[in-house]
């Protein structure tokens, strides 16, 4: 039996997953979780890079202590965009920002004055939203950031970790990707573009592929966690790639939908799709494992509930996820709507108000109770993946029948039936821990445990449950679509 150790950081919390693979199955055992909470110091959003760090040791000192000399190798996920800059020495120059932070704000509008929009679109073929590592650079260059004039190297957050386990300083394919800094077409960093933006481009370097071995662990963690000589593996270092090389389909026309905080709907390609009809829908091309790239769209995902979740538990009511969906399937069904991705949506604080005002703002009842508010929210993501899926549809020049939605948000069957009503689509939900299990099959393959992404892909199937919903009152959809589509043309979509 081969064993894989897996990090995987999401934006609510991070776990330390064993991958235990043999010739039938794999199986996968957690052995660590910690939350992941943000800072706030003074008016910005930070990280919590250095106690990320800690847990990710005590992680690894557990599955050493379970599984020894058995563990073959480690690879790290995380969300995208974020990053940490380096000194020469490498020293973390300040603690990571939050994608979430403000410092960004205007900075889309700044850039276009710089370099025209259709002109970054055509050199990275990535979707605009603020929160990209290229408008997070470009705050730090406008207010004059000492980081960047004493920068080195640039790091996203996995890459930073893998440097902290390995030694090695290289910035993995998927997760360079999503920083709006990387030329697809080229196969290198968008050098000119970040230049004209006033971003030192020096401080970009190698690029790897998902898979490639960094190295051992280095000796001084070896020490410190009692370990052997384990692998440091770039994994495909973007969670929402992982989780998409885990998707178990067998047919190429789906549509994934990778379901948690955010929900990534896509499909995979050979080559990026970089025209005028995708940088009007504002479609990104994101790389994926085994030289495909992800053509997609963010949505704002769970993270409207979640942030509603915490505004009730400090109203003093500690809702659960599977309470939340209970009371939302008793709530009457096509009631107010929220247009997911309008801007407003972005900051956290406050998200039950800021729900309550846009059906206000709208013209619509306002929902009261978690009933109604959980409902607007479900009903407002299915139809918002609708949306997507019509102008994937159109993007590709083909149907594509099917959902495979994966991650924690496949465990609400509540908003699976929903998005199968609502795209009249069949919607095949799991596995749920499929970044997990995308991180251990990136090792895999690498050490040459499997021979590919196709065997890869048979191996969940015959390893994992999924459940299938068929479409269901399609006729009152339609109709919900309409009026969502109208609140959507109203709306600041990101």
């Amino acid at each position: 039996m081969a064993k894989f150790l897996a990090f995987d950081l999401g934006a609510e919390s991070g776990r330390a997953v064993i991958g235990h693979l043999d010739g039938g199955g794999l199986r996968l055992e957690e052995i660590h979780r910690f939350p992941n909470d943000p800072v706030r110091v003074l008016d910005s959003l930070h990280w919590d890079v250095l106690r990320l760090w800690a847990e990710v040791k005590r992680g690894l000192a557990l599955a050493v202590e379970a599984h020894g000399s058995d563990l073959l190798s480690v690879g790290l996920d995380t969300w995208g965009v974020d990053f940490g800059l380096l000194a020469a020495d490498g020293t973390l120059l300040g603690n990571p920002y939050h994608y979430r932070d403000s410092r960004t704000d205007g900075m889309l509008e700044r850039a276009f004055q710089v370099v025209p929009r259709a002109e970054i679109y055509e050199w990275t073929g990535i979707q605009f939203m603020q929160i990209n590592s290229l408008y997070q650079l470009l705050a730090m260059a406008r207010a004059g950031s000492p980081f960047l004039e004493a920068a080195e190297t640039f790091l996203n957050m996995p890459d930073l970790f893998n440097f902290w386990l390995s030694g090695r300083k290289a910035s993995e394919f998927t997760i360079a990707t999503t920083s709006q800094c990387y030329d697809p077409r080229a196969g290198d960093w968008a050098r000119d573009m970040l230049e004209r933006l006033g971003i030192p481009a020096r401080l970009f370097g190698d690029i790897v592929a998902p898979g490639t071995v960094l190295g051992e662990l280095r000796p001084a963690l070896q020490d410190e966690v009692g370990g052997p000589d384990i692998l440091i593996v770039a994994a495909a270092g973007h969670d929402t790639a992982a989780a998409v090389a885990a998707v178990p389909a067998a047919a190429a026309d789906h549509i994934y939908l990778s379901s948690g905080t955010w929900s990534l709907m896509g499909v995979e390609n050979k080559e990026p799709v970089i025209s005028e009809q995708s940088l009007a829908y504002d479609f990104t091309n994101e790389g994926g494992v085994g030289g495909t790239f992800r053509l997609l769209k963010n949505i704002m995902g769970l993270w409207l509930v979640q942030e509603c979740r915490r505004d009730w538990a400090r109203a003093g009511r500690a809702y659960s996820y599977d309470e939340l969906a209970r009371v939302a399937a008793s709530a009457p069904a096509f009631g107010p709507l929220v247009a997911v991705n309008d801007e407003r949506f972005l900051p956290p604080g406050d998200m039950v108000g800021r729900i309550q005002a846009f059906c206000h703002d709208t013209g619509q009842a306002v929902p009261e109770g978690p009933g109604q508010v959980t409902r607007c929210v479900l009903e407002s993501l299915a139809l918002e993946y609708r949306w997507v899926a019509e102008r994937l549809d159109e993007l590709v020049g083909r149907p594509l029948p099917a959902i495979h939605i994966i991650g924690g948000g496949s465990q609400n069957r509540l908003l699976n039936q929903f998005a199968a009503n609502a795209t009249a689509r069949t919607v095949v939900a799991g596995p749920v821990e499929a970044t997990a299990i995308g991180n251990v099959l990136v090792q895999a393959m690498a050490l040459g445990h499997l021979a590919g992404l196709g065997e890869a892909r048979a191996l969940v199937r015959r390893s994992f449950q999924v459940e299938t919903y068929e479409p269901e009152d399609v006729a009152a959809w339609d109709e919900a679509y309409e009026h969502y589509l109208a609140l959507r043309e109203k709306s600041r979509v990101l």
